[in-house]
């Protein structure tokens, strides 16, 4: 398992152990003691994935506290822009965005702690993208920040959007709980 540092210091890229025989291949996405001699989060509450066709975006979603979470991200099909925000007032990266390109076949995650809002833009049809959150899901304490507020050209003229990130409000809107 390799650790990438980002722009962001505390945004890590992971990219995973991999290995490809005549059966097919092998990818160890999370190793619990090498997490935690990174300093990274190693316990988490719920997992899923989506399947998302070309220019769906999802996000900027987050969880404010006490519900807010650290999530690791992986691209298992597939490949993506992914962008996360920092709302951490205290923060020197405070509303600021960065991008980060994922591909399936580097194998890559994206560690994302709690106080910033996590989206993406699938670049291909079928990308599908497994999460890990280290709280469970909580209605009243899930939000979002509209995708198109945040000063990153998401590179799509017709991108495809849920109905609930439609109605997100903007970041500039956005009174920052963390």
């Amino acid at each position: 398992m390799q650790i990438i540092a980002t722009e962001f210091s505390d945004i890590k890229i992971i990219e995973s152990n991999y290995s490809m025989d005549e059966r097919g291949n092998f990818t160890k996405l999370f190793n619990a003691s090498e997490f935690r001699s990174m300093g990274l989060q190693t316990e988490y509450r719920e997992t899923y994935y989506s399947k998302s066709k070309k220019d769906v975006i999802r996000g900027m979603h987050f969880q404010i506290p006490p519900y807010d979470h650290e999530k690791l991200v992986h691209i298992i099909e597939g490949s993506i822009v992914d962008v996360v925000v920092d709302l951490r007032k205290a923060s020197p990266n405070y509303k600021k965005y960065i991008a980060i390109p994922l591909l399936a076949e580097r194998h890559q995650s994206i560690y994302i702690p709690r106080g910033f809002a996590h989206g993406f833009r699938a670049l291909e049809d079928n990308t599908i993208m497994l999460y890990q959150v280290a709280s469970g899901y909580h209605p009243n304490s899930d939000r979002g920040i509209a995708y198109d507020s945040i000063g990153y050209d998401w590179g799509t003229e017709t991108p495809v959007l849920s109905k609930r990130d439609q109605g997100f409000m903007g970041l500039g809107d956005f009174e920052s709980p963390f």
